[in-house]
């Protein structure tokens, strides 16, 4: 054999050694650092672990015999309000089913299905539709209420009474362009503990000419047959 053609031999020897050896040493800690929680998209990492989500978006969840909710209400004349229940957002500006004045959701207590949904025009509209809607309430019913832009200047001694029977403490205080979200109930032995009012106060105000935006969240309890 020439010494040029044993010289070639020993070169392209050298070459496969060198490239098998990059290659074990390669994919041997390639595949070492691959783990079944890689492949899945998972990392060990303690900040990369996702936190669990809660129904209706709340910071925590609710006992089985317990519904989540979330009432949120409007933002001066701009924002509207929204109303999440047992994790279904009832009302909403992306609905469009929210208005000016009080936005009200009535909700099957024992299986939390929703019944009927309304908004009623306090500034200019007919009260004695609401007032006719709040009678109509069933035993059992839960009445989840939002405020936007103004919820009272058509209020009369007959809705507010409705409410506070539903369990409102607040209703009474209500005024022009003050906030107010409550969770009551028909049937309710005691006052609800479910209710915000913030006044309408030009020295507090966050927004000219109303208060700040509303919200609250919380488990209340089903009802049992």
């Amino acid at each position: 054999m020439r010494v040029s053609g044993v010289i070639r031999y020993v070169a392209l020897l050298i070459t496969l050694l060198g490239t098998w050896f990059i290659v074990q040493t390669y994919f041997d800690r390639s595949w070492k650092a691959i783990s079944l929680r890689s492949w899945l998209g998972a990392t060990n990492k303690p900040g990369s672990r996702q936190l669990p989500r809660h129904k209706c978006g709340n910071q925590k969840s609710c006992p089985q015999n317990q519904f989540a909710f979330k009432i949120i209400s409007g933002a001066a004349n701009v924002v509207g309000p929204s109303i999440c229940f047992d994790d279904m957002v009832l009302m909403s500006s992306v609905k469009n089913n929210i208005g000016r004045g009080l936005n009200i959701a009535l909700v099957n207590g024992t299986s939390g299905q929703v019944l009927k949904v309304g908004t009623f025009d306090m500034y200019s509209g007919d009260i004695s539709k609401l007032d006719t809607f709040l009678q109509e309430i069933k035993y059992g019913t839960f009445v989840l209420t939002a405020s936007y832009d103004d919820a009272a200047t058509k209020m009369n001694d007959n809705v507010r009474a409705h409410f506070v029977e539903l369990g409102s403490s607040h209703v009474d205080k209500l005024r022009f362009r003050d906030n107010w979200i409550f969770l009551g109930a028909k049937g309710l032995k005691n006052k609800s503990p479910f209710e915000e009012h913030i006044k309408n106060d030009q020295r507090t105000n966050k927004y000219e000419g109303w208060p700040e935006m509303l919200q609250m969240e919380g488990c209340a309890p089903r009802k049992m047959d």
